[in-house]
């Protein structure tokens, strides 16, 4: 594992707005869903980029609340997509309900790359979209040219070191009162719990009010979140991470109470090679509080720096 500071990387001019990219979207069909996904940017010589959202029952909307997307897809082809059961990506004619097995999230996952006819790409897992691309990279190393973990679970939901009622009791405290106005299993209680933690992953106060007040409902489906956590609630990667062969890179924000550092330090050491990178002015959506640095770090791996 090799710890990276900032300075390590090429500084890139960020400074300037993005430039308008191509968009486009599309559907990657299977037997059981139409995975929705879109594009930005062109394909060309770079390394595409998939970028895994987290969650999980939240759509790809909570990534894009800035322009870092269409900054970095000026440079190569960015791709999102809904997972199943959220967004535009539903059931496919005839189909029965869902499943929301970890194999059934790497299938999709690979339908996409399929559908774009991408042999080989740079997964981007944010969040719970960090287990479901580790999954996806023990599955299919075959098309994983690097991998990007930012502010991820560890190899399984028990490796995470989550901090936020010790540090947020007051939150904690009006979320359990919430609840108990709204009924604890009501989609309304679900919908305020996610706004109240949401609340409590910045660490920029005036960063989260601003995210916060635009940020809509994330095309959250509460059902489908809680689908997916029971489905994977015993899945361990542990043994499949010293086998990683390619490149990758952990990102961290210091004061990220979801997902503690330490669970980006111990998921570094256990990946032959990672290069681990701490934000020190961010929690967990370091990607939103700096954004800069953000994307120097991402292109400087990208391109072998």
């Amino acid at each position: 594992m090799k710890l990276l500071v900032a300075s390590a990387f090429l500084v890139l001019s960020t400074a300037l707005p993005a430039q308008k990219v191509a968009h486009a979207k599309g559907i990657a069909h299977s037997e059981q869903v139409d995975i929705a996904y879109e594009t930005l940017g062109t394909r060309g010589t770079a390394l595409p980029v998939v970028a895994v959202n987290g969650g999980p029952g939240l759509s790809h909307a909570y990534m894009v609340q800035n322009d870092l997307w269409e900054r970095i897809a000026q440079h190569r082809l960015v791709v999102f997509y809904d997972q199943r059961g959220i967004g535009a990506s539903k059931p496919a004619p005839g189909a029965t309900a869902l499943s929301q097995t970890m194999d059934a999230q790497v299938s999709d996952l690979d339908a996409v790359r399929q559908a774009l006819k991408l042999e080989k790409v740079v997964l981007v897992g944010d969040s719970y979209g960090g287990l479901l691309s580790m999954a996806y990279a023990a599955a299919h190393p075959e098309h994983v040219a690097k991998l990007v973990l930012s502010d991820s679970p560890g190899p399984s939901w028990k490796s995470i070191v989550h901090v936020l009622p010790e540090v947020f009791p007051d939150v904690q405290e009006e979320n359990a009162q919430e609840e108990k106005k709204l009924g604890p299993t009501t989609e309304a209680a679900a919908r305020a719990g996610l706004r109240n933690h949401f609340r409590m992953i910045f660490y920029s106060p005036e960063k989260r009010d601003t995210y916060m007040s635009h940020m809509g409902d994330l095309g959250f489906e509460p059902a489908v979140g809680e689908a997916v956590g029971n489905a994977s609630a015993d899945l361990d990667l542990s043994a499949k991470l010293a086998g990683f062969q390619f490149p990758t890179l952990v990102i961290s924000g210091r004061f990220d109470m979801n997902v503690a550092p330490l669970t980006a330090w111990r998921l570094a050491h256990a990946i032959p090679g990672a290069k681990l990178v701490f934000f020190e002015k961010s929690g967990h959506l370091p990607s939103y509080e700096e954004p800069e640095k953000y994307i120097s770090v991402l292109e400087g791996f990208l391109n072998g720096q």
